[in-house]
């Protein structure tokens, strides 16, 4: 083959370039990859930089003063191709072991030839065995490389077998969405070099028989043995003995080893835990080395997903190169031996599953508060365990009350959040019942609302929180009258007559001006408030909604409309909520009927309604109103002339809170 520089992209000008393939070389390596046009593999393999060339395709040769490789080459016999593919050597043990007479004469074969580097690569023990004996070792290993027909890359297909030309044994082929065929996890370098009898196609390994599964493999390997017995134990044997095209990750006795006592113990006597161990190794088809050239994602046979890459010439699960030995290849899949433990979440306990997580100093407060049984054993709970960056410059005291407040954070039953629906009410092992707000944007519980994708283990489900959850303790008028900043508020509420409203069952949403709140007001128009009940309790209403609305649930703009009818405009900044462009003080007091939010101004309705937005329908109310006023001037604007009259059948708008009434002129009240 003759190689290029400075051509043009192929597969932007093929025309320019007739027959010319492309050469992908990993920099630091003799690792090479044909690739066509729809592999470039984004001129990285596993991490690593490549260089681009160009080859003349099989079969073809350049031309002096021609662009390309337009001349094509006569076809020769396999044996003759072998020597001008980059496999000399297999042509050298063809004829040692006298195979050259059947590969030089007729018929129709297909043989996938060792490229010199891997006949080198061989142990000096399996390269003695087999050049020693070469009318039987060697003519039958190379006869196991052949099949007895033409077979080109477009016939090997995903998962079949071909039969060998060695006692028929099957010969295992993967052709992987990356464009990567294997041959028993030898990878294919030269593909479709035609012959006259047959087609050679160069791969990276000497191949060699394989007639056992991958529980004969578990069974017989020495390092393997705690894998054997918790294959046994758990009644995997069949399935690992099954036909099918598994991946095996086999965690070695080093694996094992590395797992803490009491886990391992735990794990080994929960029948259930441990079937979910195992199967968290076995993937749900066959993965050679070979085709893994950047990172992917594989289903287990536990419905998990496993990170599979690689980095350099390494491996690499969930990114960590825990691959000790590799393509050990079975009947039905392959195994690779890891030495670290892939213990799935749902195989963990509520510490394990938070070990290393965001919600570490949660877990510690659980710990120092003597609530670990509840995270270590068999109840079924879901924890809500707050992120650390909310004890971040907090320091916490675990005491009696804290011991408390972390009970509440502990829900009886193993929940999923998907499953979670607003207003649902969840019981708590501290007795306290907390309930479930579906936003848009958010969901929460109480006012923690959930910070990540849930973590279900064993017998618990780890929800991590973005705040320390408050249970509530009353209704909204019971938490006014308990803090002292809301005393003026409270005497508002009772002199408005809204104190049975807050008392009751509800949902509502109260921004509640402090003491500080009225103090700024001017005294006489304080004093005016405070003598006018009904103006009163107009703006207290103001300050009311009828929908719970936690922080979390505010992103950017939240449009609440209020009690008396106004809307309040609730948005978040820098991480603190404002309504109607005023700083909320305090968020998220929780009530048994609400929340409340405190703030340090007392918010006023606008005088008139405003102008209608363009994503708001019109109040035909007011339209009708408007027109009728129109109306009215034009009759009334000669005052010599008869006063004329203008009658208005009693209307009712289900959109709006104003009502005409049927009489001389125009009553406008509001509702």
């Amino acid at each position: 083959m003759v190689g290029f520089s400075g051509l043009s992209d192929l597969c932007s000008v093929p025309p320019c370039s007739p027959n010319v393939c492309a050469v992908q070389k990993l920099i630091g390596t003799n690792r090479k990859y044909f690739t066509n046009c729809k592999q470039w593999y984004q001129r990285k393999i596993c991490g690593k930089s490549t260089v681009i060339s160009y080859e003349c395709c099989p079969g073809y040769e350049k031309v002096p003063g021609e662009k390309g490789c337009p001349a094509a080459l006569p076809l020769s016999n396999i044996y003759e191709t072998l020597g001008v593919v980059g496999s000399a050597t297999t042509q050298l043990y063809s004829d040692r072991s006298n195979l050259r007479p059947e590969i030089e004469g007729p018929g129709s074969f297909t043989i996938f030839a060792p490229s010199n580097e891997a006949w080198a690569s061989l142990s000096a023990e399996t390269l003695d065995s087999l050049v020693s004996n070469v009318n039987i070792e060697l003519l039958n290993a190379l006869r196991y490389h052949m099949v007895n027909k033409r077979v080109l890359t477009d016939d090997l297909k995903h998962g079949t077998t071909l039969n060998s030309m060695y006692q028929n044994l099957p010969i295992q082929i993967h052709h992987y969405p990356n464009g990567i065929v294997t041959v028993n996890c030898a990878r294919l370098l030269k593909a479709d070099h035609h012959a006259t009898n047959g087609v050679v196609h160069v791969i990276d390994k000497v191949i060699s028989t394989t007639t056992n599964s991958i529980q004969h493999i578990v069974e017989t390997e020495e390092s393997l043995e705690t894998l054997r017995a918790a294959v046994a134990a758990s009644d995997l044997n069949s399935l690992l003995e099954s036909e099918g095209q598994y991946t095996l990750l086999a965690p070695t006795n080093e694996a094992f080893e590395k797992i803490p006592r009491e886990t391992l113990n735990r794990i080994l006597g929960d029948p259930e835990a441990l079937r979910d161990l195992l199967n968290h190794h076995i993937l749900k088809s066959a993965m050679c080395a070979e085709a893994i050239i950047a990172g992917l994602t594989m289903e287990t046979l536990e419905g998990t997903t496993l990170d599979v890459g690689c980095s350099g010439e390494e491996l690499t699960l969930n990114g960590k190169p825990i691959i000790a030995n590799k393509d050990i290849l079975a009947t039905n899949g392959v195994v690779h031996f890891v030495n670290e433990l892939l213990i799935p979440d749902s195989a963990k306990t509520l510490f394990e599953l938070a070990q290393e997580s965001e919600v570490s100093e949660s877990m510690n407060f659980f710990r120092q508060a003597g609530l670990s049984s509840h995270l270590t054993g068999s109840e079924r709970v879901t924890l809500l365990a707050p992120v650390n960056d909310v004890f971040k410059d907090k320091p916490i005291s675990v005491d009696s009350n804290m011991k408390n407040l972390l009970l509440n954070h502990i829900v009886k039953d193993q929940l999923s959040s998907k499953y979670l629906y607003h207003g649902q009410k969840l019981q708590t092992l501290g007795d306290k019942e907390l309930r479930v707000f579906v936003y848009r944007n958010n969901l929460c519980i109480e006012n923690a609302c959930i910070a990540a994708h849930d973590k279900r283990g064993r017998f618990g489900t780890l929800f991590s929180v973005d705040k320390m959850l408050t249970p509530p303790t009353g209704s909204v008028m019971d938490v006014l009258k308990a803090d002292h900043r809301f005393s003026t508020l409270v005497a508002a509420i009772q002199s408005a007559g809204l104190t049975e409203n807050l008392n009751r069952p509800g949902t509502y949403t109260v921004f509640a001006p402090t003491n500080e709140a009225f103090r700024a007001m001017p005294q006489g128009e304080l004093n005016k408030l405070m003598g006018n009940a009904k103006e009163l309790g107009n703006i207290l209403r103001f300050h009311m909604a009828d929908e719970i609305l936690v922080s979390g649930a505010v992103s950017a703009l939240v449009r609440l409309k209020s009690m008396q009818g106004d809307k309040l405009e609730v948005s978040a900044k820098n991480n603190i909520i404002h309504v109607n462009k005023e700083p909320v003080a305090e968020s998220d007091i929780m009530a048994t009927n609400g929340v409340i939010h405190a703030v340090n101004s007392v918010l006023q309705p606008q005088a008139s309604r405003p102008q209608e937005r363009g994503d708001e329908p019109a109040d035909p109310a007011l339209e009708i109103f408007k027109q009728a006023s129109a109306l009215s001037k034009v009759k009334t604007k000669n005052k010599a002339k008869k006063p004329v009259t203008v009658e208005l059948q009693k209307l009712h708008f289900a959109n709006s809170d104003l009502k005409i009434t049927s009489h001389s002129g125009f009553d406008l009240q509001r509702e």
